[in-house]
C-alpha cells in the first residue's frame, strides 16, 4: 500500500541507499575505518612495548654472576619468568658443545624432570634445534607430532605439543651501540602454550628478547667463572707448592709471597701483597739477593744457607719480569727450592764411598798380608797351628767381603726398583737364631751372644739366607755398638700368626734425634766420640728394612736409651705369600 506521497507502507522495508564507492560520503566512511585500524595498531604497539618492558623487569637478571650456583639460581629465575611471560609449560636451554658437535641441556630446565634432561642430547644439525642453531632464525611449530622438522623421540620424551625455538646469540656492540659481532652459543625452547593455545609471532619476539639477555648472562658468567676457577686453581697451586716464591715490584713492594716462603723466612703465614719488602723480609741473605737483583737488573742463581741449629739449604733463583711497553724491570720473581735433603744425601754418598772403600780395603789388606806371609815362608818358619790360624783369618775376611758385596748388590737392586727375589722354604727359626749366635761368637771375646726360643715354636715360610742376612746385620750392629762388651740376646716368640724376633744389646744406645732416621740409607749415628770411632757403611739397617718388607714383615726400633743399649724388633708372617697378597703386592 502507498501513502499520500506514493510510498509503500507495507511490511517490507525499502533497501538501504548505498553511497557509490567513489562518492564523497563513501570515501569518508572508508577513511574513518582506516583511522580506527591505525588507532588499534597503535594501541597494540603500546601494549607490546609494555609487555617487553614488563618482561625485562620481571626477568631480574643480574649483570654479574660470579659462581656456578649463582648462575644456576639466576637461570632458574629466568626460565620461570619466561614461562610466565610466554605462558608456556616447559622451558629448555641448550648449549653448543664444539668438541662433540651437540646441543646439550644447560640446567635448570622448567617442567622437565632430571631424568628427561639427562636423556636430551641433540646433534647441532638435526631437528628444530639444529635448524635454529645453523640458520640463526627463530622457529614456531604448533603441531609438534606432525611437523616434519621436529625430532619425534624428543617430542615423545618431553610430551611436546607445540613450541618456539630461538637462537641464543651473543651480540657485541661498539661505544655507539652499533653491532660489530655476534656469536651463537645455543638455543632456547619453550613448549606447550597454556590453555591449549598456539604460539604466535608476538611470543617469538618476546622470547628472542629474553634469549638475547639470557645469552649475555650465560656467556659473561661462563667467562667470569672460568677465569675465577683458573685463578683459584693457580692460587691453590701457588699456596700448596713446597717451593718458596716471592714476587717483588721494581719499587720494592711485595706482590706475592706464598706459605712456603713465609716458613722459610720464619714469619707468620698471611697476606703480604702491597707491603714494603723491607717490612716483610728480614735482613739477611734473602733480602740481599732481592735488593741486589733489583739494583743490578741481573738474574742470579745462588745457594743460601739459613738457620743455625737446623740448617736448611736453598737453591735461590731470581727472574726478571720486564715491562712490554717501556722496557725496564716491572718486578722480579724469586724461587727458593729447599735442597737440604739433596745436599745431605750427597754428603752421605761421599762418606759412604769413602767408608765402603775403607771397608773393602781393610779385609783385602789383611788377606793380602797373610797370603804373602804364607807364600814367603819357604823355610817352614810357621808351624801347622800358626798356618791354620792364618788361613782361618783369611777365610773370615773373605766372608766379611762376601757379606759386604752381597749387601751392596741388594742395595743396587732396591735402588733400581728391582724386587728382592725370595727362595721360600720351611725355616726352623729356633735353629736359625742359634746358628747366627754361634757364627758371631768367634768374632768377639767381650760379648756373650745368646739365642732364646720356646720349644714349641713352629717353622715359618721364609728365605733362610735373607733371614740370616737380616739377623747378621742386627747382631753385627749390636756387637759393634757395644764396644765395652755385654750380652747380645736374640729372642724368638710366637705372636698371633707371626713370629717376632728381638735383638737386645747393652751398648751405647741411639740418641733420640737419630731414631726416626736410622733405617734411611747411608745414615750413621755420629753424635759423640764413641759413635764416631765405630766404622760402618750406613746401609745395614736400610737393607734389613727392605728384606723384612720383602717377606711381608716389618722391623722397628723397639727401645733405646743412650748408654743403656737398644732393642730392635722384627715381625715376620708365617706365610709371606699370603701376607703379601693381602697387602696387594
Amino acid at each position: 500500500m502507498a501513502d499520500d506521497n506514493g510510498r509503500d507502507n507495507g511490511t517490507s522495508e525499502a533497501p538501504p541507499i548505498r553511497d557509490a564507492p567513489d562518492s564523497p560520503r563513501g570515501l569518508r566512511r572508508e577513511l574513518d575505518h582506516y583511522r580506527l585500524v591505525v588507532e588499534e595498531m597503535r594501541r597494540r604497539i603500546r601494549d607490546l612495548e609494555g609487555e617487553l618492558e614488563a618482561a625485562s623487569a620481571m626477568a631480574e637478571v643480574p649483570s654479574v654472576v660470579v659462581t656456578r650456583p649463582e648462575l644456576r639460581n639466576t637461570l632458574g629465575r629466568l626460565v620461570k619468568k619466561v614461562a610466565m611471560i610466554i605462558q608456556a609449560e616447559k622451558v629448555l636451554l641448550l648449549l653448543h658443545q664444539p668438541e662433540s658437535g651437540t646441543l646439550n641441556v644447560l640446567p635448570p630446565a622448567l617442567g622437565i624432570t632430571e631424568e628427561q634432561v639427562n636423556s636430551v642430547t641433540i646433534h647441532a644439525e638435526e631437528g628444530v634445534s639444529g635448524s635454529v642453531f645453523q640458520n640463526r632464525e627463530s622457529v614456531i611449530f604448533n603441531d609438534a607430532l606432525n611437523d616434519p622438522r621436529t625430532l619425534k623421540r624428543i617430542v615423545s620424551l618431553l610430551a611436546i605439543r607445540n613450541g618456539v625455538c630461538v637462537p641464543l646469540v651473543i651480540k657485541q656492540r661498539d661505544e655507539e651501540e652499533r653491532l660489530v659481532d655476534e656469536r651463537i652459543i645455543g638455543v632456547m625452547h619453550v613448549f606447550n602454550k597454556r590453555f591449549d593455545e598456539d604460539f604466535g609471532t608476538e611470543d617469538m619476539r618476546l622470547l628472542e628478547m629474553l634469549a638475547e639477555q639470557a645469552a649475555a648472562v650465560i656467556s659473561n658468567a661462563q667467562l667470569y667463572i672460568q677465569l675465577t676457577e683458573e685463578k683459584e686453581q693457580l692460587a691453590g697451586a701457588f699456596e700448596a707448592i713446597h717451593v718458596g716464591v716471592i714476587v717483588v715490584t721494581s719499587a720494592g713492594v711485595i706482590r706475592l709471597l706464598n706459605p712456603a716462603a713465609a716458613t722459610m723466612l720464619e714469619i707468620a703465614d698471611g697476606e703480604y701483597g702491597g707491603q714494603e719488602m723491607g717490612d716483610v723480609v728480614p735482613e739477611g741473605h734473602i733480602r740481599e739477593l732481592l735488593e741486589g737483583t733489583l739494583k743490578t737488573g741481573e738474574e742470579r742463581t745462588v745457594e743460601i744457607v739459613l738457620g743455625e741449629d737446623d740448617e736448611r739449604v736453598y737453591q735461590a733463583q731470581t727472574t726478571l719480569m720486564k715491562r712490554e711497553d717501556q722496557g725496564g724491570i716491572e718486578s722480579i720473581v724469586s724461587i727458593f727450592n729447599d735442597i737440604t735433603e739433596i745436599r745431605r744425601v750427597e754428603r752421605m754418598k761421599t762418606a759412604f764411598v769413602s767408608t765402603v772403600s775403607h771397608e773393602l780395603r781393610t779385609p783385602l789388606t789383611s788377606i793380602k798380608g797373610f797370603i804373602s806371609t804364607l807364600l814367603e815362608d819357604d823355610e817352614g818358619m810357621y808351624d801347622e797351628e800358626t798356618r791354620r790360624e792364618f788361613l782361618i783369618i783369611i777365610n773370615e775376611e773373605c766372608d766379611r767381603l762376601t757379606r759386604l758385596i752381597s749387601d751392596l748388590l741388594n742395595i743396587s737392586k732396591i735402588e733400581s726398583g728391582r724386587g728382592l727375589d725370595l727362595q721360600l722354604s720351611d725355616v726352623n727359626v729356633a735353629r736359625l737364631i742359634e746358628r747366627v749366635a754361634a757364627s758371631h761368637q768367634p768374632y768377639t771375646k767381650k760379648h756373650e751372644i745368646v739365642a732364646e726360643a720356646p720349644d714349641d715354636l713352629e717353622p715359618i715360610r721364609a728365605d733362610a739366607d735373607k733371614l740370616t742376612q737380616i739377623l747378621d746385620n742386627l747382631v753385627g750392629n749390636a756387637v759393634k755398638y757395644s764396644p765395652n762388651g755385654g750380652t747380645v740376646t736374640i729372642v724368638a716368640s710366637d705372636e698371633d700368626g707371626t713370629v717376632r724376633l728381638d735383638v737386645i744389646d747393652q751398648g751405647l744406645g741411639i740418641p733420640e734425634r737419630h731414631r726416626d732416621r736410622i733405617f734411611q740409607r747411608f745414615h750413621q749415628v755420629d753424635d759423640d766420640i764413641d759413635h764416631r770411632s765405630i766404622s760402618g757403611t750406613g746401609i745395614g739397617l736400610y737393607l734389613v728394612q727392605h728384606l723384612a718388607h720383602a717377606h711381608g714383615g716389618k722391623v722397628w726400633l723397639e727401645s733405646s736409651e743412650v748408654g743403656e743399649g737398644s732393642t730392635f724388633s722384627l715381625q715376620l708372617p708365617k706365610d709371606p705369600e699370603k701376607a703379601l697378597e693381602q697387602r696387594g703386592e
